[in-house]
């Protein structure tokens, strides 16, 4: 059974003040920790490219993990819709090489946004189990900076680059259970890129969020014969500190379960959730069950349990 054995990230430590960006839409601290939820924004450098970062991410796993060998890495997948330059060749096979894994290695990327860290754990077991893989490598960057339009007060306060590395192998502590999935494209519109520069329809993507995540997690808990009680925490994409609290409104009594870490890193799109894991739920020794959903471009979700065998 292939699961997630470690998690390590890269969050660059330039970046943007969103109390200044705040001040020149005319925007005060209730609303920028409120609704936004992000204070400060990490950036990559102008000479980074998105393969960069994703190395960073990959080099912190191996530092935290000195029993992982580079020669043994036989899966490599990166969730990215911002690859580097152009997008071709894709950015797997770059970080492949500048990282100097063995040419053996399997390795493409996944075009998905903000729910690309679900689809990804689940691409990628069903990947290495087929084929019998032992040791994989899922990585998340997807630099917005390279997207967003500085002037547009609805997206560039809003979103912070980073990368995360999940070591996916066997004997892993935290096992994939259920997962459901869901793509609506006719909201493509809401959220999209013309000419090099991104835009998003702030109310629709919020309405989606608010009408979709709290009935597809509720599913998914009635399949798996769950009840929110039987959760230890929710991890759910960090859209803004706006959508969690919302979505975590729909679950009576249980509204703490939800985590909510934003605050210096802003919305990392792919990497939002694999950054809740590293950081709250991979050492938390008495938790047993938690809950994952991602939401976003697309119109795209996924939602999934994982959980301590």
């Amino acid at each position: 059974m292939i699961g997630i054995k470690s998690i390590a990230s890269y969050v660059p430590a330039d970046g943007v003040d969103n109390y200044a960006q705040g001040a020149k839409f005319s925007k005060d601290e209730d609303f920028i920790l409120g609704k936004i939820g992000s204070a400060f924004l990490p950036r990559k450098d102008a000479d980074q490219e998105t393969s960069d970062l994703c190395v960073e991410a990959v080099n912190a796993l191996f530092a935290n993990n000195p029993q992982l060998k580079r020669e043994s890495i036989d899966a490599l997948i990166v969730v990215t819709q911002n690859g580097d330059a152009e997008g071709l060749p894709h950015t797997a096979a770059i970080v492949q090489d500048k990282l100097g894994l063995p040419t053996h290695v399997a390795a493409f990327d996944i075009s998905l946004g903000c729910s690309g860290y679900v689809y990804g754990i689940y691409a990628m077991k069903g990947f290495m189990e087929a084929t019998g893989l032992k040791n994989g490598l899922l990585i998340t960057a997807d630099p917005y900076s390279k997207i967003v339009d500085p002037e547009d007060r609805n997206t560039t306060m809003l979103f912070g680059d980073a990368a995360t590395a999940t070591w996916m192998g066997e004997d892993a502590p935290w096992q994939l259970g259920k997962a459901k999935f869901g793509t609506d494209g006719s909201g493509a519109p809401h959220l999209k890129v013309s000419d090099g520069v991104f835009f998003m329809n702030g109310r629709q993507v919020f309405n989606f969020a608010l009408l979709k995540v709290p009935a597809h997690l509720h599913e998914l808990m009635d399949e798996s014969g769950l009840t929110s009680q039987d959760i230890d925490a929710f991890c759910i994409h960090q859209g803004s500190a706006a959508i969690v609290d919302a979505v975590a409104r729909r679950f009576e009594g249980e509204p703490e379960k939800f985590i909510k870490d934003m605050v210096e890193t802003g919305n990392t799109v792919s990497s939002s959730i694999p950054l809740l894991l590293e950081r709250h739920v991979m050492d938390a020794p008495t938790w047993k069950r938690v809950a994952l959903s991602g939401f976003g471009v697309g119109l795209s979700w996924g939602s999934a349990i994982i959980y301590r065998p």
